[in-house]
């Protein structure tokens, strides 16, 4: 579902951890992602330079590299990690294409558990091969008292992915339809907007518009690994390059506001926690008079 791996970058292009040190303090979040952000040699320095930059810090990981990930937390209580698991055993280590990936995944999350680390789970990218396996997955992360996060195959340049599709709609609206149900029931308000959430992943694998607009590149960024700030991950449009030009420069240049008309119009729908969850604290009502309509649905 995803071909970053067929096109690695060369060490000597990618941005150094030090090139962090120029991104804005203030940030409410930030996530390190990849690829594999446990196969760079500087992860620790990285992890170091962005919790100056930002109220919470996540590093998201296939779980591989337990004993590296288990000491960077124990120097690192107070970031946070999430574990992709495509499914149980045998649909994550052929989704991922990793042996025993399953098996590294979950012995990560459980040794992060016993550590005490507190901002921790684990989540699934839902596509034909894996809808039967959510709502085990959310069973386990119940059971564990992590968090559980769902998302869906979607495509975009950054994935060099283009022939994702979902033909299996109805199996996967049903499990989605029926995690809502369990979230709903449940007693913390954060799992009534994951709800929410799960309802909007329903409508983008159906077709449907986006619940709510999409503020990337304005409310968000990415910084890719040479160092391009673009809007999101499914966009390749980029405002500039901060190995060339400070962050202010290229997030208050003309070119910064081309790239902001350019996502007014964007067509994809794109229906990612990573625009999604901005755009729902920026139009908190929405998301609560469905929590209020669904609430008594689900008593």
């Amino acid at each position: 579902m995803c071909n970053t791996w067929k096109y690695p970058t060369s060490e000597g292009e990618e941005i150094t951890a030090d090139l962090l040190r120029k991104l804005p303090r203030g940030m409410r979040f930030a996530n390190i992602t990849g690829g594999e952000p446990f196969l760079r040699g500087d992860i620790e320095e990285a992890v170091g330079i962005m919790k100056s930059k930002t109220r919470r810090l996540v590093i998201s990981t296939n779980g591989y590299f337990t004993d590296a990930i288990s000491d960077l937390a124990k120097r690192n209580r107070d970031i946070g990690f999430r574990i992709s698991l495509e499914g149980l055993p045998a649909a994550n280590d052929e989704l991922r294409g990793l042996k025993d990936g399953f098996d590294h995944g979950l012995r990560t999350l459980i040794r992060l558990h016993e550590l005490g680390i507190k901002d921790i789970g684990f989540g699934i990218t839902m596509s034909d091969r894996n809808a039967g396996d959510l709502l085990e997955l959310y069973g386990l992360a119940r059971w564990l008292g992590v968090e559980f996060a769902t998302a869906a195959v979607h495509n975009g340049y950054y994935f060099h992915k283009f022939d994702n599709v979902i033909k299996e709609k109805a199996a996967i609206e049903r499990a989605l339809t029926e995690l809502i149900g369990l979230q709903m029931r449940e007693g913390n308000p954060k799992s009534w907007f994951r709800a929410y959430f799960n309802h909007g992943l329903i409508r983008y694998i159906n077709g449907g518009k986006r619940l709510l607009p999409c503020a990337m590149g304005s409310d968000v960024f990415l910084l890719d690994p040479l160092g391009e700030i673009r809007p999101c991950n499914a966009m390749e449009e980029t405002m500039g390059n901060l190995n060339e030009s400070s962050f202010d420069e290229i997030w208050y240049g003309e070119r910064a506001d081309r790239v902001r008309r350019s996502v007014e119009n964007c067509q994809k729908n794109c229906w990612m926690v990573g625009s999604a969850a901005p755009a729902m604290k920026k139009e908190i009502l929405k998301p609560a008079f469905w929590v209020l309509r669904n609430k008594g649905r689900s008593a």
